[in-house]
């Protein structure tokens, strides 16, 4: 690549990287992240304990197949999806409750303004007009 191509490149990515809707993904990746720290130690910590103690002190975290086995074992830590699941589904819960309030707030939708003629019916008055002369 020469050095005009490579210059053109970089002033291309610079232009790209510095967009105002790139910078708002970023910073929604990083929230996002620390949102999923939070409640991956939520369900961990305090939701799987209750819904354990719920099924009679079934700790999650240790289901595996063969029991006893984990992952490092050659087992399948089944209880560890379980409770990778329970996470996916309150951080979906919350972003449709974000994105709900967001549309809230955002007003009612502009109602758009009435379509106008369709083309056979211009062509139609054209075609009066034409008549007429």
């Amino acid at each position: 690549m020469d050095k005009d191509k490579a210059k053109g490149f970089l002033a291309e990515f610079k232009a790209f990287a510095l967009r105002g809707n790139v910078m708002d993904m970023a910073v929604g990746i990083v929230i996002g992240t620390a949102f999923t720290a939070i409640v991956t130690a939520l369900v961990q910590n305090i939701i799987m304990p209750i819904v354990g103690y719920a099924t009679g002190g079934v700790d999650f975290s240790q289901l595996a197949f063969p029991a006893g086995r984990t992952a490092e074992d050659g087992g399948i830590a089944y209880g560890m999806f379980i409770q990778a699941v329970v996470t996916f589904i309150i951080i979906a819960f919350v972003v449709f409750l974000i994105v709900k309030m967001l549309n809230k707030l955002s007003g009612p939708k502009k109602e758009e303004p009435p379509a106008g003629p369709t083309e056979a019916e211009l062509l139609a008055e054209i075609r009066d007009l034409l008549k007429e002369k």
